[in-house]
C-alpha cells in the first residue's frame, strides 16, 4: 500500500470535502473484494475513510492550537470475512498553522508609576502580549508593539514593549495621571496581521519640588493677659503643593520681641503652626508683641535644591488685652519664725500684696481657716501683719503651715493665695528626766564600787548645741553611806555601791533621789528617784530572788526542785479533771432525747380500746413518738462507719394491723441499723401520747405499793378493761400463792 498523507488543514467547514487523502493497495482488485478500515486519533470523529475507494476525508474543522498532529492506522481487509489482506499501515497527519489568533494582553489593563520631573527616557514599565499561533512557522506569532494614545508623553520599544517617558520634567502638580493605549500586531506589523490592544495608566509620584508658602505675610492675634500658660493663641499655615512627607514643614520663631514669651509647634495632621504662651503676660508692662515665624520643609530633595530655598517667613502681631487680674503677693511663699514663749497678740511677720491692674484696687487679707483649725494665728486685714492668738508649744508642733488669702475689695471674685510656713523656735521650758522607768537590782554578795545601774536622761527641748546634763544627789544625801554616782562621757550616769554586805532581811528596797539639770538658759532641773532592790544572787552575780519570803524555803532546795514539784502538782490537777470529765460523760444516756422523753421500758398506749380482744380499736401508730417521726435519735457513744440515712417517719397505719408483723419488721430494721444500740432489745417506745383521759397505767408512777392496790375497779370500766382486770387479779393471786 502506498500513502498520500500531505494535508493542508484549518480550512473553513465548507471546504471540508477538499481535505482529502487516498489509500491504495497493490493487490489485484479483481481477485477479491477489498474493504478499507481506519483507526487511531480522530478516526470516525474527525477523519472518515471510504471503505471502497480508500479516500480519507476530514469531517470537522482542524485547529492546530488544539491538536497539532494525528496518528492513524489503515488496513485492507476482505469484504466478506474481514480478514486482513495485508499488514496495517501507520501514518501521521500534521496540521499546518495559519494566522487565525490575534495577540492578547493577558495581564491588562496595566498600572504603573514614575516620579515626576523624571528625565527623558526614564523607564516606566513593560507589557507583554501572547499569540496562540505557531511561532516557528511563518510570521503568525511575530509581534510588534506601538502606542495608539499617550503621545507625546510616552514611547514604547516595538519589540521589547518597554515603555519610557518621551518628555522630560513632567509636573505632577500640573497633571498627575496619564492613559496610554498600547497595540500588539502579529505578522511583524505588516498589513493583514491581527492585533490586540490594552491600556496602561501611568501615575506621576510626588517629589519635593515645591517650597512651602504662607497664605498671608502678616497675621494678627489678640490674647487676654490672664490666659493660662500653654494656651494656643493662634495658628499660621504655609501651603505646599507637594503631598505626603514632601509637604511636611517645621515652624520656628526666628525673630521678634516675644521670643521668650511665645513658642510655636507644628501640627503634623493639619500641617500648620500653633503659637502658644510660654510665660505670663502683663498688660501693664507691655501691650503688644511682634514675631517673625518661618516654615521650612522637613525633607529636602538635593536634586531640586537649585529651585530656591524650601522655606518661607511671615510676621505675627500679638496684642495683649487688659484683664482684671487677682492680687499678686510680693513673694510666692513666706517663712516666718517665732519663739514658743512669744506673747499673745505679738506680731510674727507680715505679708504684702498688690493689685497689678491700672485701677489698683485695695487688698484685704484673711487666713484660710481650713489651714488653721485651732485658730492659733490672726492677721490684720489691712496691712497683712500676722499675730499670735493662742500659746505655742514647740514640743507639740514645730511647724505650722497656713494659707493667707488676698482679696480685691472692688471685686471679691479676684483672690490670690500664698502659703506661709511658721517655724516655732525652742526655749528651755522643759526640765530633764529619766529616759525610762529604771529599777536597779543589788546583789547581797556584791562588791564595793560595783556598778549597780546606768541611767540616762532626756529633755523635750532641742538646744542648738545638743543636750548636756548634770547629775547630783540631793544635798541631804550627798554623804549617802550606801551609794554614790559617777557621770559618764556619753551623758549617762552610773550608780555604784559603796560597800558590801547588803541584807534584804534588814532592808529590801532603797530609794535614791537623783537631781538632773540641763544646760539651758536659764537651766532647769528635776528630781527622779531610782528604786534599788536587794536580791539574792548566785556566785557569778545572776539574780535569783529579790523578796524576803524566799528565805523560808529549805536551804538545800534548788530551783530545779521547785520546778519539778510544780510540774507534779499540775499533772495531778490534770488527772483529776480528766477523771471527773469521764465520769460525767459515762453517766450521760446513750440515746439523745428530750428531757420530757422519759423511758420506762413500758409500752404506753394512748388508746382505751378493749385490749387484745378488740383488735379494731387498736391503732399501732400511737406507738410512734411524734417528736422523732421524721428522724432517728443518734447515739452519743458510737459513730457509724458508714453514712446511714434515717428512716422516714411512718404514716399512721389503719386499724387492724398485725402487731406481730409490725414488731418483727421493726426488729429487723433495728438489727440492720448501724446506729442502733449495741444490745439486743425490742424497739423501745417512750411516748405515751398526748391528753389521755385514762391517764397512765404504769405502776412505776404509783404512790402506793402493789399490795395496797385493788384492781377490781377495772371491771367497772366496761368490757374493754375487764380482761386487764383479770390479768392483774391473777398476778395478785400468784403472789399470795
Amino acid at each position: 500500500m502506498h500513502t498520500v498523507y500531505k494535508l493542508f488543514a484549518e480550512l473553513l467547514l465548507v471546504e471540508i470535502d477538499e481535505v482529502r487523502m487516498n489509500l491504495h493497495t497493490d493487490l489485484d482488485p479483481g481477485s477479491k473484494k477489498i474493504k478499507y478500515i481506519l483507526s487511531g486519533d480522530g478516526a470516525g470523529t474527525i477523519f472518515q475513510i471510504n471503505d471502497i475507494t480508500g479516500d480519507i476525508h476530514a469531517i470537522k474543522r482542524l485547529d492546530r492550537e488544539e491538536k497539532a498532529e494525528y496518528t492513524l492506522t489503515a488496513q485492507a481487509v476482505d469484504w466478506e470475512t474481514n480478514k486482513p489482506l495485508e499488514p496495517p499501515s501507520e501514518f501521521i497527519i500534521k496540521v499546518q498553522d495559519i494566522n487565525d489568533n490575534a495577540p492578547e494582553f493577558l495581564n491588562g489593563p496595566y498600572h504603573a508609576t514614575v516620579p515626576e520631573m523624571s528625565i527623558l527616557g526614564t523607564s516606566v514599565t513593560n507589557v507583554t502580549a501572547t499569540d496562540a499561533d505557531d511561532p516557528v512557522y511563518g510570521n503568525s506569532a511575530k509581534l510588534v508593539y506601538s502606542i495608539l494614545e499617550g503621545q507625546p508623553y510616552f514611547s514604547i520599544e516595538p519589540e521589547t514593549a518597554i515603555i519610557k517617558t518621551a518628555l522630560p520634567n513632567m509636573d505632577r502638580e500640573a497633571k498627575e495621571e496619564y492613559l496610554v493605549v498600547i497595540q500588539a500586531k502579529d505578522m511583524g506589523g505588516h498589513s493583514g496581521g491581527l492585533s490586540g490592544t490594552t491600556t496602561l495608566t501611568v501615575t506621576l509620584t510626588d517629589v519635593n519640588d515645591n517650597p512651602p508658602k504662607f497664605a498671608q505675610s502678616l497675621y494678627h492675634f489678640s490674647v487676654p493677659e490672664d490666659v493660662v500658660l500653654g494656651t494656643a493663641i493662634g495658628r499660621v499655615k504655609a501651603n505646599d503643593q507637594d503631598i505626603g512627607e514632601n509637604a511636611q514643614s517645621s515652624y520656628d520663631i526666628i525673630d521678634g520681641d516675644g521670643t521668650a514669651l511665645f513658642e510655636i509647634t507644628s501640627d503634623a495632621q493639619a500641617q500648620d503652626g500653633i503659637i502658644r504662651l510660654r510665660k505670663p503676660l502683663d498688660f501693664e508692662t507691655k501691650k503688644s508683641y511682634t514675631l517673625k515665624v518661618e516654615a521650612a520643609n522637613v525633607h529636602i530633595d538635593p536634586r531640586f535644591s537649585g529651585r530656591g530655598p524650601f522655606k518661607d517667613t511671615a510676621t505675627v502681631k500679638i496684642v495683649v488685652e487688659d484683664a482684671d487680674e487677682p492680687p499678686v503677693f510680693s513673694s510666692p511663699t513666706y517663712l516666718l519664725e517665732v519663739h514658743e514663749n512669744a506673747a499673745l497678740n505679738s506680731v510674727i511677720g507680715q505679708v504684702t500684696a498688690r493689685d497689678p491692674d491700672i485701677t489698683s484696687s485695695p487688698i484685704r487679707f484673711s487666713i484660710d481657716r481650713h489651714t488653721d483649725l485651732e485658730r492659733q494665728f490672726n492677721i490684720n486685714a489691712d496691712d497683712g501683719k500676722i499675730t499670735l492668738a493662742t500659746p505655742l508649744d514647740r514640743e507639740l508642733s514645730v511647724w505650722h503651715n497656713i494659707t493667707i488669702i488676698a482679696t480685691e475689695i472692688r471685686n471679691h471674685s479676684q483672690i490670690s493665695r500664698v502659703p506661709v510656713a511658721i517655724k516655732v523656735l525652742d526655749v528651755n521650758d522643759n526640765a530633764p528626766e529619766f529616759a525610762s522607768e529604771y529599777e536597779a537590782f543589788l546583789c547581797e554578795n556584791g562588791k564595793p564600787g560595783q556598778v549597780i545601774q546606768t541611767v540616762s536622761a532626756m529633755d523635750k527641748d532641742d538646744p542648738k548645741n545638743g543636750h548636756y546634763f548634770l547629775y547630783s544627789l540631793l544635798p541631804e544625801m550627798v554623804n549617802n553611806p550606801n551609794f554614790t554616782i559617777k557621770k559618764n562621757e556619753d551623758n549617762s550616769l552610773s550608780i555604784l555601791a559603796k560597800h558590801n554586805g547588803f541584807n534584804r532581811q534588814k532592808q529590801e528596797v532603797y530609794l535614791l533621789p537623783i537631781v538632773i539639770s540641763d544646760s539651758g538658759n536659764p537651766p532647769l532641773s528635776s528630781t527622779s528617784t531610782l528604786t534599788i532592790r536587794v536580791c539574792g544572787c548566785s556566785s557569778d552575780g545572776v539574780v535569783q530572788s529579790c523578796n524576803v519570803e524566799a528565805y523560808v524555803l529549805p536551804i538545800g532546795l534548788s530551783m530545779g526542785a521547785l520546778i519539778a514539784i510544780l510540774a507534779c502538782i499540775i499533772l495531778l490537777l490534770v488527772i483529776v479533771v480528766l477523771f471527773v470529765t469521764l465520769r460525767r460523760h459515762k453517766n450521760e444516756p446513750l440515746i439523745i432525747k428530750d428531757d420530757e422523753d422519759v423511758r420506762e421500758n413500758i409500752i404506753r398506749y394512748d388508746d382505751e380500746g378493749g385490749g387484745e380482744e378488740d383488735t379494731e380499736a387498736f391503732d399501732i401508730a400511737t406507738l410512734q413518738n411524734p417528736d422523732g417521726i421524721n428522724g432517728f435519735l443518734p447515739r452519743k457513744d458510737i459513730k457509724p462507719d458508714l453514712q446511714f440515712m434515717p428512716r422516714q417517719g411512718l404514716a399512721p397505719v389503719p386499724n387492724g394491723v398485725d402487731v406481730d408483723e409490725f414488731i418483727n419488721v421493726r426488729l429487723h430494721e433495728a438489727d440492720n441499723d448501724p446506729t442502733a444500740p449495741p444490745y439486743d432489745s425490742i424497739q423501745i417506745y417512750g411516748y405515751e401520747g398526748r391528753g389521755s383521759v385514762a391517764g397512765s397505767l404504769s405502776s412505776l408512777e404509783s404512790t402506793t405499793s402493789d399490795s395496797d392496790q385493788n384492781f377490781d375497779y377495772l371491771s367497772d370500766w366496761g368490757p374493754r378493761f375487764k380482761r386487764l382486770g383479770e390479768l392483774y387479779s391473777v398476778g395478785e393471786s400468784d403472789k399470795e400463792t
